[in-house]
């Protein structure tokens, strides 16, 4: 049976995935502090923020899937309905019109807005040479997380509704516009002119005054799980780590 490695936090994403292993009979384990536990022969998925998913990867020999930083302004501009370029902190210093800017793969300055690229932050921690992924700014009605595996959806769940958390007054999510978010997503995934990550999570939303777009990817195995089946969630972290060779 499978060994989730898991956070030592405790959320309600942790204990979704905890009760998910039960339900199936994989094994669980919490690594606190940076003592990764020994785990028997066989396969282990990782669930943990970024830094600490890196150290039991490295300590543990796995390689984490995680998508490419150009991943977004590589498919059809069709899906994601925006205009997106990787590009550096210091060329994007340069825009003079309003643009959503993130970092293309971290979280050095926040991901939002700025009305020009002399709004952008200066710090220690961002060079000029960082990338970053430069946006059009559209507004997104509602968002949906998609847990991929092999090009197919295993779990779905609202995140984003009109400006607000979609869990109404007992904590259940949204799930009006899931049937669209999920037919959206799995058209997406069957175009053969689109690469995606063995295991990933895809974002996918409705854009005010226009469609649904495609918003973003993001690594599976530190990604918020919302409202998902969290048995449902774990065949897809155990495909985003394998052995490394």
């Amino acid at each position: 049976m499978p060994t989730l490695l898991l956070t030592p936090r405790q959320t309600d994403d942790a204990q979704a995935l905890w009760r998910g292993c039960a339900r199936i009979g994989w094994k669980v384990q919490r690594v606190h502090g940076w003592k990764v536990p020994e785990v028997d022969d066989g396969l282990v998925a990782v669930y943990a923020e970024p830094l600490l998913a890196t150290h039991i990867a490295q300590a543990l020999r796995l390689e984490l899937f995680e998508p490419a930083i150009d991943w977004l302004p590589s498919i059809p501009e069709h899906w994601r309905k925006r205009s997106v370029a990787l590009t550096t902190m210091k060329e994007a210093r340069e825009c003079t019109e309003p643009r959503f800017v993130k970092s293309a793969a971290g979280k050095e300055f926040d991901a939002r807005v700025y009305d020009s690229g002399k709004d952008l932050p200066h710090g220690q921690m961002i060079a000029e040479s960082l990338p970053v992924l430069v946006q059009g700014v559209v507004r997104f009605d509602v968002e949906y997380r998609c847990f991929v595996c092999d090009r197919m959806i295993k779990a779905a769940s609202s995140y984003w509704r009109h400006g607000k958390d979609p869990r109404d007054e007992n904590g259940n999510w949204a799930s009006n516009e899931l049937p669209e978010a999920i037919e959206f997503c799995n058209d997406f995934l069957s175009d053969p002119n689109v690469r995606v990550p063995d295991a990933c999570v895809i974002d996918v939303g409705m854009i005010q005054g226009k469609d649904w777009a495609v918003i973003e990817t993001n690594a599976a195995w530190s990604s918020g799980i919302y409202g998902c089946d969290g048995a449902a969630v774990l065949p897809v972290l155990l495909r985003a780590c394998r052995p490394k060779s």
